[in-house]
């Protein structure tokens, strides 16, 4: 606790201004729980129907308070809010650590740590509460020196809400200035929609024939800030870039500038508002299973909820923005946005921006915004993918998206489209290989023909890469080919004489094809000759129907069931090993199965795997080694 709020207190001082932007945020955030709330509930409302935010300066006692008249916290959720910091992700957040102020502090923003926000300025906190519709007498009050401890008694309160007391320290003064707070809620807080007021201001002349000057002095008047009106329902050429970029720091809690952000009114059978950002990182549990959508949902500029994950497909789950729906109940639940029609049109609408915008980054000229794209996709690329296999009507604009290494580059800058018209003349598929690495893929025995032949191969390295391209066939019309499953066939790139040569190796080695088969039948599918060799003596492949030996692993690591399935062994009848095979002296024996079991597993580690028996094949590598 103590070094989460040094990080906060220390990391974010180059901009300590902050904190006023997380309570106030905090502030909305409560009066738009009360109206929620209140759509079942008027008696929460206490006569009191006009919500707000009020910042309240007291220089003699060193004071800010930022008050609201929201929902209010009980005695136990100011325990559990305020004395646990992100309750659900303490742990994780304090593993990151590095000690690196600079990155420390990105990683802020991914947890729940807003309200502490205000030790950057405070060296004690206190917050006062009470719960909209208990009585007076259960008020709360909790207070903490930012060292970890806090203390909590119950208070007498008239108002609902929560008034938070920030006493100052001396070299934070400057924000009891009332000029500096209303530049700083300009500047990161004008779009909220509730009015945030304070306290008039006005110039008070000197008496007559005092010495004292003139002075400005407070009045009882309060007068609204900020334009109290919603971003997202402003014309987009009133809105600068600054302020679309505050307004993605502030709801999203994120310190870095979003990539880009789409702002659309749209209309139709379905009416609804959206403002999507992209952003500039990707969050630490991209992916993992309780990984929360970024999408808020109103209705009617009533706030809904956070994480309406069924706005936005799962593989847009990094999308950021604000959904403002003019024709959902405002009593919608989380079960009728499964079902709900309008919902399925509003997420099909938002997946259709996200590509779009996504295109137009790709397809720029703009060295910026090339530079853009590619921050995105190293940062989604992968998440990205998913997409072909859950999202089968946008299943070729995301294809247009993807991007590889190759054969040519390790820059992951490579498209289908690229690769296309690059083609070469007589080849008839795009030649693509998965592997756990970069270095596996580049090393790997099945590219030697390809690289023979000066044809270019994806390198394909992602997770999720053998998953996604079972769904993806072709693209453009040009079917894909994996190089790593069935027979090789080049087509009218390979000549006849390779062709013959081939047919007549197998008809050369068929006794040693048969005598491998026999010696490898536990582990082999089939043995064959092949042509996609130059320089190893053998290599794996499956079947064009079978999961590719990096997928069988990845399911087996999730503990998924695996159908049984055995690879097929392709030899080289040109390299020294397999004509030491075809030598009399080689089928007396243990010694030929010795040999056989080694080209075998070595033709395993060349492809990522394992040997299942390492101990065994070390010994019979020791034996050949020996003589």
């Amino acid at each position: 606790m103590a070094q989460l709020l040094h990080l906060v207190t220390h990391s974010l001082y180059s901009n300590p201004e902050i904190f006023l932007r997380e309570l106030i945020s905090n502030a909305s955030d409560a009066c738009d729980k009360l109206r929620f709330e209140g759509i079942n509930n008027g008696a929460l409302y206490e006569n009191d129907p006009d919500l707000h935010v009020r910042i309240t300066l007291d220089k003699d006692h060193k004071t800010i308070t930022i008050s609201d008249n929201g929902i209010g916290l009980t005695e136990s959720e100011a325990i559990d809010n305020l004395g646990t910091i992100a309750k659900s992700g303490t742990k994780d957040f304090m593993s990151k650590l590095t000690g690196d102020q600079k990155n420390d502090a990105q990683l802020i923003g991914q947890f729940g740590v807003g309200f502490y926000s205000g030790f950057i300025v405070a060296d004690k906190i206190t917050v006062e509460s009470r719960r909209a519709g208990e009585p007076a007498s259960n008020g709360v009050r909790w207070i903490s020196g930012g060292t970890g401890d806090f203390d909590v008694e119950q208070i007498s309160k008239e108002t609902r809400g929560t008034d938070i007391i920030l006493h100052l320290r001396d070299d934070a003064v400057e924000y009891l200035e009332a000029w500096k707070v209303k530049q700083i809620v300009n500047k990161y807080s004008d779009h909220i929609s509730l009015p945030i007021q304070m306290r008039k201001e006005v110039w008070q002349e000197a008496e007559e024939g005092s010495d004292e000057q003139g002075k400005m002095v407070m009045t009882d008047e309060w007068e609204t800030i900020n334009s109290a009106s919603a971003l997202w329902t402003r014309n987009k050429k009133d809105i600068s870039e600054e302020q679309y970029t505050e307004f993605y720091k502030q709801f999203s809690h994120d310190f870095e500038a979003p990539l880009a952000w789409s702002h659309n009114r749209v209309e139709g059978s379905t009416e609804y508002t959206q403002l999507l950002y992209i952003p500039a990182k990707a969050p630490h549990d991209l992916f993992t299973r309780e990984q929360k959508s970024g999408i808020k949902l109103y209705v009617k500029r009533v706030f809904i909820m956070d994480e309406a994950e069924n706005l936005m497909p799962s593989y847009l789950r990094f999308v950021k923005g604000i959904i403002d729906s003019a024709d959902l109940p405002l009593n919608v639940s989380r079960e009728l946005l499964q079902e709900s029609k309008d919902v399925r049109t509003i997420r099909e609408g938002n997946a259709r921006r996200v590509l779009g915008l996504l295109d137009t980054m790709a397809k720029s000229e703009d060295k910026e915004q090339q530079d853009k794209f590619a921050t995105f996709y190293k940062e989604f690329g992968a998440v990205l993918k998913e997409g072909l296999g859950e999202d089968f009507g946008n299943k070729d604009k995301i294809a247009k998206l993807l991007r590889f290494a190759s054969t040519n580059t390790d820059d992951v800058t490579v498209s289908f489209a690229d690769y296309k018209a690059n083609m070469k003349d007589g080849q008839d598929a795009i030649y693509y290989l998965t592997a756990e690495s970069l270095a596996a893929a580049k090393n790997s025995p099945q590219l030697e023909l390809f690289k023979k032949k000066g044809i270019e191969v994806l390198l394909m390295t992602d997770r999720v890469d053998e998953w996604a391209l079972n769904f993806l066939t072709d693209f453009d019309g040009t079917p894909l080919q994996s190089v790593a499953k069935g027979a090789v066939d080049l087509g009218k790139l390979q000549d006849e004489e390779e062709k013959k040569a081939a047919e007549t190796a197998a008809e050369t080695l068929k006794p040693t094809l048969e005598k491998l088969s026999s010696s490898l039948k536990d582990k082999a599918k089939e043995v064959r000759v092949t042509t996609r060799l130059v320089d190893s003596p053998a290599c794996l492949v499956v079947g064009d129907q079978d999961l590719s030996p990096q997928l069988v692993r990845m399911l087996k690591q999730a503990g998924q069931p695996v159908p049984e399935s055995k690879p097929i062994l392709e030899i080289n009848p040109e390299h020294p090993l397999v004509k030491r095979l075809e030598s009399s002296a080689q089928f007396d024996g243990s010694r030929f199965e010795d040999l056989a079991n080694v080209i075998f597993d070595q033709a395993l580690l060349a492809e990522g795997g394992v040997p299942e028996d390492p101990a065994a094949y070390l010994k019979r590598i020791n034996s050949l080694l020996l003589g």
